[in-house]
Order: structure tokens, then C-alpha cells, then sequence
């Protein structure tokens, strides 16, 4: 099979365009964070001329050019105040004493005027400062925050991106696969700077950004003893994505003491290499698992951390490629749910006997909806055993449930129980 080449995909649109331009109407400050080259800086200089106040494009800085770091350093409060337009700063992590200074001239501006004041700083940053409460705390509830994702599949094959919102719908009408297999997808659905490259160029890619965040930009946001120990924890990491995590085990074979190890993962999710799916639990009666699982934020990072040809197990190796198939749909989830109109968290479901459902979306109601994964073209009634217990536990909060397989067809299996193609992800 060969991969689909889109040479115009770096300039894709983002779908969480829309949902940011929302978020500077109701925020004075609103933060973009995400791993270094999902696509802040261009994002959000392309949107400069929307955003800006009376017709005027937003201007622009970057703490990536020492001269700006050096005068906001210098003079933070002064440096926000030498701006009477809405004001984007890139890479903002960098000067950790602007955000003290964000909360004093965003409150001055409300009390100015109150009508203008949202929308006035839009920051980007490739570490999750909410991980830091002495940036954070300063800036709540003067703050939004959104994060860029790596592109998700619908983003790199110019897809809708409301494949969540029909599945938790169960509106399946007109669901087709537009071209794109679901290899093709877990190799576009990745950073927009490798997304139509060779995997050899993905590697050397992958080399050199690596050693960037984990040699030089966690020195910006921790002092750590051994970050010698970075790369290899990443790659444990990386063999036991989709498991749940044990901190003690994965401390103990970096040689490291629990505490310790613990915090040197945590310094990875704030880089956004890696996140947690965390456990879904309420009082049904039984014994539940609270420990969250593992995954990377990219699967063609997965794949490189464990020299995985991607084709090649996902033809001679189908254990190990339903691992990295369930990564991928791990991130593709975390991604859709940044822009779609449904508003859910992402959970697992396991019992302490051994019942689960990989995925869970828990709506703000309380309602919640099931998603299995099934690698294989073919879908049986036994494939449904988590979700029909999960249904059976929660009684009226469950709305339905979907197994995501590589067929073609949506067929259902009862109510609200359905199979679904991969491929609705990217519709």
C-alpha cells in the first residue's frame, strides 16, 4: 500500500481555528500550549489580522529571538504595556516572570475598559505551564487555554473532523472512507513538518527533535540531576503505551526511586510527549482499577522509540501493531475532542477481575459512551462483552457504544451498540 502524498499539507487549516477566535472573545489572555512544531507560531500568525483591535493586525513577538526575550526579562510589565493592540508572544514559557505581569496589566485593562479588554494577549508555549502552579496560579480566571495537537488525521486528509461528534450520535449516514487506509492515517495524523516524509527522513527528524526538547528546552522548566535518563524513560514509556502505569516499576528499571521517577515523567507530559488517559470509576458495585494508562502523544514517535517499521508489524506482527493501534487512536481522541462541539473527558474502564472498555467519553451529564478497538475486518457479538457490562453497570447514564474495526461497514449489534470503520476518525 502506498502512502497518499498531500504536498500542500504543512498550510492545512487547524480546526481548533474557530475555537480559539471564541476563546479570545471571553478571555483577556489565552494561552495555545503544545509540543514544539505542532504549528502554534503558524497558526496564530495567521490569524493575526482577525484578531486584532480596531483593524488592525495583532503584532507579533517571539522569545525565540534573544533581543525580545531579553526586554520582556528585563521590564515585563513595561514590555506588555508598550503594546495598545492585542499582542501574540511565542514561546512565552521563556520569560516565566511575564505571566506575574499578564495578571496586573490584564487587570488594569478591565478596569479601564472592561468591553475591550478580552482578547488582548494571545500566547503560545511548547510546556504545559498548568503543570507549574507558580506561573499558572497568577493568571486563573484571567486565562484560557487551549492546546495544539500534532495533526490528526482529519487535519493531514482535509477530513470534516466531526467524526467524534457523529459517533457519540450514533449518526452514521453517509460515513465513507474517503481514499485514506488506516496506515496511511497513523503516518499522516503526526507532526506537520514530517507528516508526508519518507520514514527515513521521520527518523533523522525525530533524532534531532528529541534531542532538542530533552537536552535543552526541560532545562527551561526543571532543574533535573539526570537528564541523561530522559531519552531512555521515553522509551519505556513507549513500550507500555496502552498499559496502565505503574510509577514504581517504571522508576526502578531507570534506576530511580519512585518519587523521582515519577516527577521526570510528569516533566515529559509537560513537554507533551506523553499523556495519561486516566480511570473512570463511580460506585456500580464493583471493584474498580484507578490507575491511569500510558500513551505517547505521537504515534510515529512510538514507532520510532522502538524501531518499528510501521507496514511491516502491522502485516507480520499483529500483537504488537494493536498496541500501536491503540495508541493512535488514543491520540486521534484526545486531538478530535480539542475542537469538536462535544464536551467530554477521555477515560478508561477496568475492573479489578478484568473487565474493561478501552476508551470511555464521560459527558458533563454524567452520561457516558464506549469505545473498543478491534484490529481485525471482522466484528462479533463477543467483541461487545466490555461494553455490555459498562451498559449493565450504569443502567440510563449509558447512551451507546462503538467497536472501531478495519471493515468497511457500520453494522449494528443491538441498541445503540454499533461497529464502526476507523475511518469515520477522518471523515
Amino acid at each position: 500500500m502506498q502512502a497518499i502524498e498531500h504536498p500542500k499539507m504543512k498550510t492545512l487549516d487547524r480546526k481548533i481555528t474557530p475555537v480559539l477566535k471564541d476563546a479570545l472573545e471571553v478571555s483577556p489572555v489565552v494561552f495555545l500550549n503544545g509540543a514544539r512544531q505542532t504549528g502554534k507560531s503558524t497558526l496564530v500568525q495567521s490569524i493575526a489580522s482577525d484578531i486584532g483591535k480596531n483593524a488592525n493586525p495583532a503584532a507579533y513577538v517571539t522569545f525565540d529571538r534573544p533581543t525580545q526575550m531579553a526586554a520582556a526579562a528585563a521590564a515585563p510589565e513595561a514590555f506588555l504595556n508598550s503594546y495598545d493592540n492585542t499582542l501574540i508572544i511565542d514561546e512565552v514559557q521563556m520569560v516565566p516572570d511575564l505571566f506575574r505581569a499578564l495578571k496586573i496589566v490584564a487587570d488594569e485593562l478591565r478596569l479601564k475598559d472592561k468591553d475591550n479588554a478580552n482578547g488582548r494577549y494571545l500566547l503560545t508555549g511548547s510546556a504545559n505551564i498548568m503543570g507549574l502552579p507558580k506561573l499558572s496560579e497568577p493568571l486563573v480566571g484571567r486565562m484560557s487555554v487551549l492546546t495544539l495537537y500534532p495533526f490528526c488525521a482529519a487535519e493531514s486528509s482535509s477530513g470534516i473532523g466531526n467524526g467524534l461528534d457523529r459517533m457519540i450520535h450514533m449518526d452514521f449516514t453517509g460515513i465513507k472512507n474517503r481514499g485514506m487506509g488506516l496506515l496511511d492515517a497513523i503516518e499522516m495524523a503526526t507532526y506537520p513538518e514530517i507528516a508526508d516524509k519518507s520514514q527515513k527522513e521521520r527518523s533523522i527528524w525525530f533524532d534531532g527533535y528529541l534531542t532538542t526538547i530533552l537536552q535543552r528546552d526541560v532545562k527551561m522548566i526543571a532543574e533535573l540531576e539526570k537528564t541523561a535518563l530522559l531519552p531512555n524513560l521515553l522509551r519505556i514509556l513507549a513500550t507500555r503505551a496502552g498499559n496502565l502505569i505503574n510509577d514504581s516499576e517504571i522508576s526502578r528499571v531507570i534506576g530511580l526511586n519512585s518519587v523521582t521517577g515519577k516527577a521526570y515523567r510528569n516533566i515529559l507530559k509537560m513537554m507533551f510527549l506523553n499523556f495519561d488517559v486516566a480511570p473512570w470509576y463511580k460506585n456500580i458495585g464493583k471493584r474498580l482499577v484507578k490507575s491511569p494508562k500510558g500513551y505517547l502523544t505521537d504515534t510515529l514517535m512510538l514507532c520510532h522509540m522502538l524501531d518499528l517499521n510501521l507496514r511491516d508489524i502491522a502485516g507480520n506482527k499483529p500483537d504488537l501493531f494493536g498496541h500501536v493501534l491503540e495508541n493512535f487512536v488514543a491520540t486521534e481522541l484526545t486531538k478530535l475532542l480539542t475542537f469538536s462541539t462535544t464536551k467530554a473527558k477521555l477515560y478508561h474502564f477496568r475492573t479489578s477481575d478484568g473487565k474493561e472498555v478501552d476508551f470511555i467519553l464521560e459527558k458533563p451529564d454524567g452520561t457516558v459512551f464506549g469505545i473498543e478497538i478491534k484490529k481485525s475486518e471482522a466484528v462479533n457479538i463477543q467483541d461487545f462483552s466490555g461494553i455490555r457490562f459498562l451498559q449493565e453497570s450504569v443502567g440510563k447514564d449509558f447512551i451507546g457504544g462503538v467497536v472501531l474495526y478495519s471493515g468497511k461497514e457500520v453494522v449494528p449489534f443491538g441498541k445503540n451498540l454499533w461497529a464502526v470503520p476507523y475511518h469515520i476518525l477522518w471523515q
